[in-house]
């Protein structure tokens, strides 16, 4: 859909919102409670949601400039976050979180919630909604732009045919989305192996360790550390030339297995590693 008449339907949307709150608001009886109150008026102050973009991986950027109170509260937000922006995708978790921490160091924004739904639209892997927090409105809809736009060459190391997908991420220094998701070390180079089928996988991993002398961060499996997905997935940091070096044997490995189950996975857009 094209993007200027989703943003017209969520502005139609919200005016009804209002004006329906507006009603409630001058219905209140003369001696209501002030909660009573507080929930027929409280989202008259309000602004809109806004529709940012979408991307590969049927991946949605959405702003919320002011959270209602009530939700701000249950989904844990720190007081000091007012908006928030949300990338959520049904296809790959990994390429978001990435292109969610070139968005935190590009902005003043923190990711606030990394969730890891099993989806894929029935595929072997993960899906993801994360969370930006940020004082001003303007940080969250940058962070989502960003993230967004990062998305094509995440998705460049993500490979696939009928039988699984092999997954490799890399970047120099690590930031807070990656320490939230995966507890990367803050600075340092990071690289993030996945490998579905997981037996495919767990090869990669092995491979990926033998290959260069780097720090295990972290191991996921089909029971343990994932969302029960069929994959085996590993993090890993160190010097960046390791790292690298590392990702480029497992995925050598990952490709000429997964093609003995299916044709020769091809990159989703174009590889950066």
């Amino acid at each position: 859909m094209d993007e200027q008449l989703v943003q017209k339907v969520l502005e139609q949307v919200m005016k009804k919102v209002g004006a329906a709150s507006s009603a409630a608001a001058s219905s209140v009886p003369a001696g209501s409670s002030p909660v009573t109150e507080q929930v027929a008026g409280r989202g008259l102050t309000s602004l809109p949601t806004e529709f940012v973009g979408t991307a590969i991986g049927d991946t949605i950027g959405l702003v919320i400039a002011n959270v209602d109170p009530l939700l701000h509260e249950k989904m844990g937000l720190d007081s000091r976050y007012r908006s928030i922006g949300i990338l959520g995708g049904r296809t790959g978790a990994g390429p978001q979180i990435m292109a969610a921490d070139e968005a935190v160091k590009a902005t003043n924004t923190e990711v606030v919630a990394v969730e890891l739904p099993r989806d894929t639209k029935g595929g072997a892997g993960h899906g993801s909604l994360i969370i930006f927090g940020a004082e001003e409105v303007s940080d969250a809809r940058r962070a989502v732009e960003v993230a967004l736009q990062e998305l094509e060459r995440t998705f460049g190391d993500v490979y696939a045919n009928d039988a699984g997908h092999l997954e490799f991420q890399y970047t120099a220094r690590a930031s807070h989305a990656l320490e939230k998701a995966f507890g990367a070390p803050l600075g340092k180079a990071f690289g993030l192996i996945v490998g579905a089928p997981a037996a495919i996988g767990v090869v990669c991993c092995d491979t990926a360790v033998k290959a260069a002398e780097v720090q295990v961060i972290g191991y996921a499996s089909p029971a343990k550390g994932t969302s029960f997905t069929n994959e085996a997935i590993l993090f890993i940091s160190g010097d960046s030339g390791a790292v690298r070096q590392a990702l480029i044997a497992a995925r050598e490995v990952g490709i000429a297995l997964l093609s003995t189950l299916g044709d020769k996975p091809q990159s989703l857009t174009r590889p950066y590693i």
